[in-house]
């Protein structure tokens, strides 16, 4: 009689532990997001080629979350019929003029604020897939208000980070980070360029002192936020975000020789500890889909 207690215990303890095994395969899961700065919004709609092929792109990748900047021409309809070509059901947009940001989800979407005082372009706080997202495109004209956006997002996560751990920051930042100064310093062709730029174009300041500004990007990682983008790649080859090679008379292989990484997924601390991988995707087949090249980062959670 013992043994066979025995025996009936183990089997009850082992038909336990496989009724169990689905419901925690079920709590984790791996979630893809993806930031992308679409040019004009297609040229206001006008380019239909490239925006189709952009859908196709997206739905091969299939992102949970996909973030997006200059959505020009867009509204709400316009953006979540796409969206849904790509199988996400829930879209948001900031506005419909100007250079609008917006964010597309595969689960629900709560808009948590419209950031538009103080800012060029604005930024989108939504929430989704529990996270929360601050979708923004930081001035391209002048560092010095880049860093006021910045410290315009510093001070909502330093509200929202009390009570949520779960929060990113992503698009596009126009802004150069730190971890890659050592990447520019045979960059001089970049430089040149860019004094040009602000030689011919009064409101044009994007150089501190003729050389590249890092503070905005530097004030935003010292929060923390966590470029994850930098933990998974390494080289100038690996991690540049704009220009593509849409801009070139002469289609080739190799990237634009004065591009930057202005685009980012910046994490919480804790959902960096979470992410297994992060790339920009400057590869051919996003050559000539926009002036950017998107960025897409993965979490298990």
């Amino acid at each position: 009689m013992i043994h066979r207690a025995f025996l009936i215990a183990v089997i009850v303890v082992i038909t336990s532990s496989f009724q169990h095994k689905p419901n925690d395969l079920e709590d984790s899961k791996t979630i893809k997001i993806m930031t992308y700065n679409i040019w004009n919004g297609f040229d206001w709609g006008k380019d239909e080629a490239r925006r189709d092929e952009f859908v196709t792109w997206v739905d091969f990748h299939k992102p949970d979350v996909l973030a997006l900047q200059e959505l020009c021409g867009y509204t709400q309809e316009t953006l979540l019929r796409e969206a849904k070509k790509w199988g996400h059901p829930y879209a948001e947009i900031l506005k419909t003029s100007g250079y609008p940001v917006g964010i597309t989800s595969n689960k629900p979407i709560q808009v948590k604020a419209k950031i538009l005082d103080g800012m060029h372009h604005g930024a989108l706080h939504c929430k989704t897939n529990g996270i929360d997202f601050f979708v923004i495109h930081f001035s391209p004209f002048s560092y010095k208000k880049r860093h006021l956006e910045a410290k315009t997002i510093l001070e909502k996560l330093f509200q929202i980070s009390k009570e949520q751990n779960k929060y990113i920051v992503l698009g596009d930042f126009n802004a150069v980070s730190p971890f890659d100064a050592d990447l520019y310093k045979n960059k001089a062709n970049l430089i040149s360029t860019m004094k040009a730029s602000e030689v011919e174009h009064d409101h044009v300041r994007n150089l501190c002192h003729g050389d590249l500004e890092y503070g905005v990007m530097g004030a935003l990682l010292g929060y923390p936020l966590i470029d994850v983008t930098q933990r998974y790649t390494t080289g100038w080859d690996n991690r540049i975000s704009c220009p593509t090679r849409v801009f070139e008379t002469k289609k080739g292989d190799k990237p634009n020789e004065n591009s930057k990484r202005i685009d980012y997924i910046l994490a919480s601390p804790f959902l960096a500890e979470k992410c297994i991988n992060a790339k920009v995707l400057n590869q051919k087949e996003t050559y000539y889909l926009s002036d950017h090249y998107p960025v897409l980062a993965e979490f298990e959670l």
